[in-house]
C-alpha cells in the first residue's frame, strides 16, 4: 500500500475582534488600508444607529487602539443621541451647526460648531450632532472604541451605562468655552494646550518646535480630561519633518496645503533607499481631507509641496495628564532625540540622500524653491 504524505497547515486566519465584529454589524462600508487622499469623497451608507450616513475607516495604523469612522448629515439632520464608555473627539470637515451635550441631572449644554471646529463629548455624557446649515455636515470621530469593546465585549455595557464622570464633566456653565491655557510639558519640549472646544483649528495658535523640523510648529491639546488627545504641526513651504517613529494609533488629518509622507518599517533602518529597500518605502500623497496612520515603529516624515504652510491634526492616546501604561512603557528617548542617542528621530544629517533628492525634485516640478538650510537645521537639539 502506497503511504502518501499528508500536508497540514498550521495557518489560521486570524479571529476577528470584538470591535471588528461589532463595526461589520453596523452596516456601513469599512474602508481599509494606509489612508484614504479625501473623506469627502469616500463611499458612505445610510446608519440607522446615528441617523446619518457614514463609513468606517480601518486604517493600517489604528490597530486596535484607535477607532475612525466619518459621518455625513443631510442639512436640517439630526443625529440619535448616544452615550458611550469610550472617548471620542470629533473634528468638523464640512457644516455648521450645533452639538448638545448633557451630563445626567445636568442642564444641556450646546457647542456651536462649523468647518475647522474641534471637540470631544466628555465620556459617557448623552450627546447628539444637529446640522443647522444649507449643505451636508460632514464629520471625522477617533475613538478609543477599539480598546473598550475588545476589553468588555459586551455592547450593553458600553453603550447602556448611565454613570456620570463628574470628574471629568459636571455640567459646568464655562467647560466649552475656548480658552488658551497653555504650559511647558514635564519633558520642557513641548507645549500643552488645555481646552474642551477649538473654534476653528485651522487658525489657531501653534507654538514654535523646531526639535522636530525647521520652522516646524508644534502643539498639543489636552481635551475634555480623556487619554485620547492630539495635536496640531505647521511647517513652511518648501519644508519637511524630520523622520521618527512611535506606537500605532495616531490619526493624522491634513487640514492645509497638500504633499505627500513617507513611512516604513524601523527594521529597514535609517537609509532604506541606500541599502535597497525602496520597494518597501509607503508613500501617500495628501490634500485637505486627507486621513492616514502610520503603523506601529514605522518611520514615518511629512513633506509639504503646496503653494502654502502645512497643516496637520494628529489624534491619538499620549496625555500628559493621564498617561496610559501602555504609551509609557517603552524605555526610550522619544521622538524628539535622535536614533543615535537613543530615540526614535533622524536627524537630517543621517536621513537617507535620495529623501532630500527627490523631495526638491518634487518641488522643481511645481516651481517651488527650497526653503531650508539643510546644514543648520542637521545639528538642531
Amino acid at each position: 500500500m502506497d503511504s502518501k504524505v499528508v500536508k497540514i497547515s498550521t495557518a489560521r486566519p486570524r479571529a476577528k475582534t470584538y470591535y471588528e465584529r461589532w463595526m461589520d454589524k453596523e452596516g456601513v462600508p469599512i474602508v481599509e488600508g494606509f489612508g484614504v487622499t479625501d473623506v469627502r469623497n469616500i463611499a458612505l451608507k445610510h446608519w440607522k444607529r446615528l441617523a446619518c450616513d457614514g463609513a468606517y475607516l480601518q486604517l493600517r495604523g489604528v490597530e486596535g487602539i484607535t477607532g475612525v469612522y466619518v459621518g455625513k448629515i443631510a442639512p436640517g439632520g439630526t443625529l440619535h443621541p448616544e452615550r458611550h464608555l469610550y472617548e471620542k473627539v470629533i473634528y468638523i470637515i464640512q457644516g455648521e451647526g450645533v452639538a448638545e451635550i448633557q451630563q445626567r441631572d445636568r442642564v444641556p449644554q450646546n457647542i456651536r460648531w462649523r468647518a475647522g471646529s474641534l471637540f470631544s463629548p466628555p465620556l459617557n455624557s448623552l450627546h447628539r450632532l444637529m446640522n443647522y446649515g444649507n449643505e451636508p455636515a460632514i464629520f471625522l470621530a477617533v475613538t478609543t472604541a477599539p480598546m473598550v469593546l475588545d476589553h468588555y465585549h459586551n455592547e450593553q455595557f458600553v453603550f447602556t451605562s448611565d454613570f456620570s464622570f463628574n470628574d471629568r464633566y459636571d455640567g459646568e456653565a464655562t467647560y466649552f468655552e475656548p480658552t488658551n491655557e497653555r504650559y511647558l510639558a514635564t519633558n520642557n519640549r513641548q507645549w500643552i494646550w488645555e481646552t474642551n472646544f477649538i473654534p476653528d483649528a485651522r487658525n489657531a495658535q501653534i507654538d514654535a518646535q523646531e526639535q522636530k523640523g525647521a520652522g516646524v510648529n508644534i502643539t498639543q491639546f489636552e481635551i475634555s480630561n480623556n487619554t485620547l488627545i492630539g495635536h496640531l504641526a505647521e511647517w513652511p513651504v518648501g519644508r519637511y519633518h524630520k523622520a521618527h517613529f512611535h506606537g500605532g494609533g495616531a490619526v493624522l488629518v491634513v487640514l492645509r496645503s497638500e504633499g505627500y509622507s513617507l513611512m516604513w518599517p524601523n527594521h529597514l533602518g535609517t537609509r532604506p533607499y541606500e541599502k535597497g529597500f525602496g520597494d518597501q518605502v509607503v508613500r501617500v500623497d495628501w490634500v485637505p481631507g486627507s486621513v492616514f496612520s502610520p503603523p506601529t515603529n514605522w518611520f514615518h516624515q511629512h513633506f509639504n509641496t503646496g503653494p502654502e504652510a502645512a497643516l496637520q491634526l494628529a489624534l491619538r492616546c499620549g496625555s500628559q495628564k493621564f498617561p496610559l501604561g501602555i504609551r509609557v512603557a517603552p524605555i526610550r528617548a522619544g521622538v524628539y532625540t535622535s536614533v543615535k542617542e537613543g530615540g526614535t528621530l533622524i536627524e537630517y544629517g543621517d536621513e537617507d540622500p535620495a529623501i532630500r533628492q527627490t523631495y526638491e525634485a518634487e518641488l522643481a516640478r511645481k516651481g517651488i524653491a527650497p526653503n531650508l538650510n539643510y546644514d543648520a537645521a542637521a545639528n538642531d537639539d
